[in-house]
Protein backbone atom coordinates (compact mmCIF):
# COMPACT_ATOMS: atom_id res chain seq x y z
CA UNK A 1 0.00 0.00 0.00
CA UNK A 2 2.64 2.47 1.01
CA UNK A 3 5.07 2.05 -2.56
CA UNK A 4 1.37 2.92 -4.41
CA UNK A 5 1.21 5.88 -2.33
CA UNK A 6 4.67 6.63 -3.03
CA UNK A 7 4.44 5.99 -7.13
CA UNK A 8 1.47 8.06 -6.86
CA UNK A 9 2.81 10.89 -5.16
CA UNK A 10 6.02 10.72 -7.46
CA UNK A 11 3.97 11.26 -10.61
CA UNK A 12 1.82 13.93 -9.01
CA UNK A 13 5.43 15.49 -8.18
CA UNK A 14 6.18 14.83 -12.06
CA UNK A 15 3.42 16.39 -13.27
CA UNK A 16 3.66 19.32 -11.24
CA UNK A 17 7.09 20.02 -11.88
CA UNK A 18 7.12 19.48 -15.74
CA UNK A 19 3.49 22.15 -15.77
CA UNK A 20 5.48 24.51 -14.25
CA UNK A 21 8.22 24.38 -16.11
CA UNK A 22 6.46 24.84 -19.32
CA UNK A 23 4.71 27.86 -18.18
CA UNK A 24 8.42 29.25 -16.70
CA UNK A 25 9.39 29.66 -20.28
CA UNK A 26 6.77 30.74 -22.00
CA UNK A 27 4.88 32.63 -19.35
CA UNK A 28 2.15 34.38 -21.33
CA UNK A 29 1.71 35.45 -25.23
CA UNK A 30 1.55 38.95 -24.84
CA UNK A 31 4.19 41.86 -24.05
CA UNK A 32 4.66 42.49 -20.06
CA UNK A 33 5.62 45.90 -19.96
CA UNK A 34 8.38 46.95 -17.27
CA UNK A 35 7.14 47.77 -13.93
CA UNK A 36 9.07 50.02 -11.46
CA UNK A 37 7.80 50.08 -8.00
CA UNK A 38 10.57 52.65 -6.99
CA UNK A 39 12.63 55.52 -8.78
CA UNK A 40 15.41 57.36 -8.39
CA UNK A 41 15.95 61.32 -8.36
CA UNK A 42 19.87 60.91 -9.04
CA UNK A 43 20.75 62.35 -12.27
CA UNK A 44 21.28 59.91 -14.67
CA UNK A 45 21.20 62.12 -17.81
CA UNK A 46 24.78 61.21 -19.27
CA UNK A 47 24.26 57.38 -18.75
CA UNK A 48 21.46 57.72 -20.64
CA UNK A 49 21.51 56.26 -24.35
CA UNK A 50 19.19 56.46 -26.99
CA UNK A 51 16.39 59.40 -28.17
CA UNK A 52 13.24 57.19 -26.63
CA UNK A 53 11.64 56.85 -22.77
CA UNK A 54 8.37 55.60 -21.46
CA UNK A 55 6.42 57.05 -19.39
CA UNK A 56 4.92 54.67 -16.72
CA UNK A 57 1.24 55.32 -15.08
CA UNK A 58 1.32 54.61 -11.20
CA UNK A 59 -1.23 51.63 -10.84
CA UNK A 60 -0.41 49.20 -8.13
CA UNK A 61 2.41 47.67 -7.03
CA UNK A 62 3.47 49.98 -10.06
CA UNK A 63 4.61 53.67 -9.34
CA UNK A 64 4.38 56.47 -11.70
CA UNK A 65 7.84 56.58 -13.28
CA UNK A 66 10.14 57.35 -16.34
CA UNK A 67 11.92 54.87 -18.06
CA UNK A 68 15.09 55.63 -19.88
CA UNK A 69 17.46 52.83 -21.27
CA UNK A 70 21.14 53.16 -20.14
CA UNK A 71 24.41 50.88 -21.02
CA UNK A 72 23.62 49.03 -17.82
CA UNK A 73 19.91 48.64 -18.42
CA UNK A 74 16.66 50.02 -17.44
CA UNK A 75 16.22 53.07 -14.58
CA UNK A 76 13.47 54.49 -13.25
CA UNK A 77 13.60 57.42 -12.44
CA UNK A 78 11.29 60.57 -10.99
CA UNK A 79 8.81 62.26 -13.40
CA UNK A 80 9.40 64.99 -11.55
CA UNK A 81 12.57 65.54 -11.46
CA UNK A 82 13.67 68.58 -13.06
CA UNK A 83 16.15 67.27 -14.85
CA UNK A 84 14.56 64.38 -15.85
CA UNK A 85 12.07 66.75 -17.19
CA UNK A 86 14.41 68.53 -19.50
CA UNK A 87 15.88 65.39 -21.13
CA UNK A 88 12.33 63.98 -22.03
CA UNK A 89 11.55 67.30 -23.58
CA UNK A 90 13.87 66.54 -26.49
CA UNK A 91 13.36 62.55 -26.22
CA UNK A 92 10.51 60.75 -28.43
CA UNK A 93 7.91 59.18 -25.73
CA UNK A 94 7.30 55.03 -26.64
Amino acid sequence: MSSKILCVSLLLLAVCYHSSARNYRHPSKGYVPPCCVRVSGTDISTDVTGDRYTAQPAKHPCVKAIIFKTRDGMVCVDPNAEWAKNLTSAMTKV
